[in-house]
């Protein structure tokens, strides 16, 4: 008998090949992937090295005999890879009645930073952060044995400027409201002249009468480089996984 339909042959259809055009598309996205996700692989392989040399800079100044501070003819060369976190030390009178109240969270709890002008015996003057109270001292009446007259030796580490506010919030030297140790800023609000750029966190001799806290300062610097690295790789992995996955199934249905 003729006109009856052929029955299909075992095996059933074979999946017919994605087009070349489509090929050479994902082989092309795919190269930039790789590409791409190695090269930040490698980069935080390099961020940690930075990172780690970093680490082993600031240790061994925050642990080195203090030094003198900068004076002017330093002062344009100042800079964070250079001298942040140096152990420093000045000596002069503290300008008591010029004291700034910024704001802080320590380990003490909510209160505020100290920031004093001292006025050195070599002619300039630089804020020192004599430490943290809390609300309850913040009238410098109520720590009265804590502003020292006279002449004193402060040592502490060198910090850098933190222009634009903190917490969220903008400084308002109008108000006296203070989120970050803008030392300009500071400086201006306070009268300053020839300030230092920098400021001086007092390391923790005690204070008479106890107030202000020095020695809080947070030296922390997180290093989770080698951690996005490994997730850079895997993906990297993953996408070569997938290529040769594609190419394998390509074979098949070519029959290569």
């Amino acid at each position: 008998m003729t006109g009856l339909p052929s029955a299909p042959k075992a095996g059933g259809t074979r999946t017919r090949a994605r087009p070349v055009w489509a090929l050479a598309l994902f082989g092309l996205l795919a190269l930039a992937g790789i590409a791409g996700l190695t090269a930040l692989g490698i980069w935080q392989l390099e961020r940690r090295v930075w990172k780690l040399d970093l680490i082993e800079r600031v240790d061994a100044r925050i642990h080195a005999s203090p030094v003198p501070a900068p004076g002017p003819e330093a002062w344009p060369s100042v800079t964070a890879a250079s001298d942040e976190y140096r152990r420093v030390a000045v000596t002069g009178r503290l300008m008591n009645d010029r004291e700034t109240l910024v704001q802080a969270v320590s380990d003490l709890g909510g209160g505020f930073w100290v920031m004093t002008p001292l006025v050195t015996d070599r002619g300039f003057t630089v804020l020192v952060n004599r430490g943290f109270v809390p609300p309850e001292k913040r009238d410098p009446a109520s720590r009265a044995e804590g502003q020292p007259q006279g002449e004193v030796t402060v040592a502490g580490l060198l910090r850098l400027t933190e222009p634009k506010g903190g917490f969220l919030r903008s400084n308002d030297p109008a108000a006296g409201r203070w989120y970050s140790r803008d030392v300009a800023a500071i400086a201006t609000a306070a009268g300053l002249k020839d300030a230092a750029p920098y400021f001086i966190d007092a390391d923790g001799t005690r204070s008479p009468g106890g107030w202000p806290v020095g020695g809080l300062t947070v030296v922390s610097f997180p290093n989770s480089h080698l951690g996005y690295a490994l997730t850079w790789f895997a993906l990297d992995l993953m996408l070569v996984g997938a290529v040769l996955f594609v190419i394998r199934s390509e074979m098949r249905r070519r029959h290569i």
